[in-house]
């Protein structure tokens, strides 16, 4: 091949590279949350009394440290000695992941490191739900049973083990958000439309999910007053 040709081609690879990298999407990183703090807080009873559904969900993102402290209580290791956590698991399968969908992308919460995995750099929330309140939320939290972790359960009553596993844990969020003064609804959802988006194998099921944020400040009352 004549040497100008070969400079061609070259010249022609190296634009076609850097188009391609300039093209490509941008990755999402690790995200290292941190430490959880395990102090103060509202208490129990107040909180219990409390908790309740908010579907006026403001747009406001989080603060790393507020969602540190979020996904730590529900489902974070709380007994690092032996690994366990804030809720309980049948057989101590632990098969819950929490899925993070967030504006830059999706994460799963890696309890042990403390830490949210880079999933896929989409923002799924859309299609956790139609509904606005879920859509406006800066967190959408997805429940994921991986089944492969429940060797000891017999298939038959895997759907029903993870289903109480995933109660616990919404729970402990729900009760968080009580005494962070969150905003949080659980809400069901197109599982196959979403399984899909998040590239999940046959062995994960979507159990729910469930949307976080700060409530909205109430609308501001522009009628004559009687």
């Amino acid at each position: 091949m004549k040497p100008g040709i070969l400079r061609t081609l070259l010249a022609a690879a190296i634009l076609s590279g850097t188009h391609g990298l300039a093209a490509a999407a941008p990755e999402i990183q690790v995200i290292a949350l941190p430490a959880p703090r395990t102090e103060g807080g509202m208490a129990l009873m107040q909180a219990l009394k409390a908790r309740k559904t908010t579907r006026d969900i403001s747009a406001e993102k989080l603060p790393l440290a507020v969602l540190s402290d979020l996904l730590w209580a529900g489902f974070g290791v709380n007994r690092p000695e032996i690994d366990h956590r804030t809720a309980p698991s049948a057989m101590n399968s632990q098969e819950i992941d929490i899925y993070v969908a967030l504006a830059e992308g999706l994460y799963v919460y890696e309890a042990k490191p403390h830490r949210l995995r880079p999933v896929l750099a989409d923002d799924l929330r859309l299609k956790t739900s139609s509904q606005p309140f879920v859509t406006n939320a800066p967190v959408a939290l997805i429940f994921v049973a991986d089944y492969s972790r429940m060797p000891k359960a017999k298939p038959e009553d895997r759907d029903s083990y993870a289903a109480i596993d995933t109660g616990f844990i919404s729970q402990n969020i729900y009760l968080f958000c009580a005494s962070a003064d969150l905003a949080t609804v659980v809400h069901d959802l197109d599982r196959q439309r979403l399984a899909e988006a998040m590239k999940l194998r046959p062995d994960q099921k979507i159990v729910i999910a469930q949307a976080v944020g700060y409530p909205k400040p109430p609308t501001p009352n522009t009628g004559s007053a009687k």
